[in-house]
């Protein structure tokens, strides 16, 4: 450089100058995220490179765990060495880190982006003590997947209510059809009908604090549902080997003919397909009313975005979180992912499956994470062994309740 003419240095040294100060301009973003599989892997990929696109001057810094190793994780870095947005899930599993002070209130970032309307079904699963505390951007749903043919042969109308289903599930019986199938080799497809028959029987506000273990396991609420459980477990309208079964296997049942009914993630739908069913013959509905006047909630597992507490590019997250929440981007997002988008303002394709969810989960009061997710670990577990075996001998429910109760007051305390 020193035997450059002087025009051609003082050229060169203006450039350089000029490049250090855009180079001293661009603000980094740290992201650390569990989205490790191919296409999340790619969907996030494509996320970033459009919000760099539309901020030239942020550089998004990924750091990318796998699914085990971030729960783990997650909780050093948010003590030790915080980035600045971070992967998680709604409802119950992000408390203990908003109620530890290691997520940040962005009601603000809801309020000036307009995420309290587009955004509204996932509202209640993001608020604690009336404050937001990140943004939901996937989910899916679950609801009652059913085989058309199934139901016109033995003359039945889809149910409006409850009553109007246990009715169905007699004449599927009188057919030799199981009513209701379902695979609990694994546990936690009887996760998802008990969060239906709690959340129609008493509610979202309920179903949270009994997950969130503020309710006695021997409440008479819970005593009610599962006496609504029983209407349907008792006179054998489900699959009698549920519990030596995997939930693929119970898709198959529904496949042939020999279930009518399934209570499932829309996930499933794959399999269905692949063991022959059509959109002519594979329906979707919500689950059934049961207690008239409860709002509707229903389960649908929630990825979300948080800024921790020890953020330290905070403007430029926050920026980030308001960008996540946009129904254009979300459209794009989960249109990699195929699964729905929050934002009620976003488009989904011409999956009839798809369409119906997001449908149904953009106009529900409020969404639950399924009670895997709601419940800590082991009282999940704990819970779901309870409601498997009441599947198989409902006459021990007092004996699940007890010990339900007993691992409550454990566990919670």
């Amino acid at each position: 450089m020193l035997h450059l003419k002087k025009t051609a240095g003082l050229a060169l040294s203006v450039a350089l100058l000029a490049g250090g100060s855009a180079l001293a301009q661009q603000r980094t973003l740290v992201f650390n995220t569990d989205t490790s599989d191919p296409a999340p892997r790619a969907a996030f990929d494509q996320l970033i490179a459009d919000f760099e696109a539309e901020n030239p001057d942020i550089d998004v810094v990924v750091n990318m765990f796998d699914h085990e190793g971030y729960k783990t994780a997650i909780r050093n870095f948010l003590t030790a060495d915080s980035p600045d947005l971070a992967n998680w899930y709604a409802g119950n599993r992000m408390a203990p880190f908003v109620n530890a002070g290691q997520f940040m209130d962005v009601s603000d970032v809801w309020e000036s982006a307009g995420l309290n309307e587009s955004l509204a079904s996932a509202r209640a699963s993001m608020t604690i003590d009336d404050k937001q505390w990140g943004v939901p951007y996937t989910y899916y749903q679950w609801g009652i997947y059913y085989n058309k043919d199934v139901y016109a042969q033995v003359g039945a109308e889809v149910p409006a209510n409850w009553d109007e289903f246990i009715a169905n599930c007699a004449l599927f019986k009188e057919a030799g059809i199981d009513c209701l199938t379902t695979g609990t080799s694994a546990l936690w497809p009887g996760a998802g009908i008990f969060d239906y028959m709690n959340l129609r029987t008493n509610g979202y506000e309920f179903h949270m604090a009994l997950t969130a273990g503020e309710v006695a396991w021997t409440d008479q609420r819970v005593r009610d549902t599962f006496a609504q459980w029983a209407r349907l477990v008792e006179p054998g309208y489900v699959t009698e080997n549920h519990a030596a079964i995997d939930w693929q296997d119970a898709a198959t049942l529904l496949v042939q003919g020999r279930a009518a009914n399934y209570v499932m993630g829309n996930f499933a739908v794959a399999t269905f397909m692949d063991g022959g069913m059509t959109e002519d013959n594979l329906g979707f509905m919500p689950f059934p009313e049961i207690t008239p006047g409860i709002p509707r909630a229903e389960d649908a597992p929630t990825d979300t975005v948080h800024i921790p507490a020890g953020a330290k590019n905070v403007e430029d997250a926050k920026l980030f979180l308001a960008f996540l929440g946009r129904a254009d981007t979300q459209t794009r997002l989960n249109a990699a992912l195929g699964q729905l988008p929050v934002n009620n303002q976003s488009e989904v394709g011409d999956d009839p499956y798809l369409t119906a969810g997001f449908a149904m989960l953009s106009d529900a009061y409020a969404l639950a994470q399924f009670f895997d997710r709601d419940a800590p670990a082991e009282m999940a577990k704990i819970g779901m062994e309870g409601f498997q075996e009441f599947m198989v001998r409902p006459e021990n429910l007092e004996d699940i309740l007890q010990r339900l109760e007993a691992a409550r007051q454990r566990i919670y305390n």
